[in-house]
């Protein structure tokens, strides 16, 4: 799937859409903290599960009871795109609720 950079004026209209998530050092990010290790780790298998089902896959970071997600799209020289915030948003869909650090 062809995919183009976002200007920057683009990232920031749609991380309007999904509060919580930043840009840092190009690369799309948000860090959940959940209830406990067990609840830490469902998530990381269920985002497993969303970058299969998109073939893009993010840095997964997993605490006790935090995950971190991480993502830029190599194919383009590690900048931030749709493709990008399409998995953002799938992982917002299943971890609802869940405050940010």
């Amino acid at each position: 799937m062809p995919t183009q950079p976002l200007s920057q004026k683009e990232i920031e209209d749609r991380l309007r859409e999904l509060p919580g998530w930043s840009v840092e050092s190009d690369r799309l990010i948000r860090t959940y903290r959940l209830g406990d290790h067990f609840a830490a780790t469902a998530l990381v298998v269920h985002v497993a599960q969303i970058q299969q089902e998109l073939d893009h896959h993010s840095d997964l970071t997993l605490g006790y009871n935090t995950v971190a997600v991480s993502v830029n799209t190599h194919s383009v020289g590690g900048a931030v795109t749709e493709l990008d915030f399409r998995l953002a948003e799938r992982v917002e869909g299943i971890a609802p609720g869940h405050g940010a650090n």
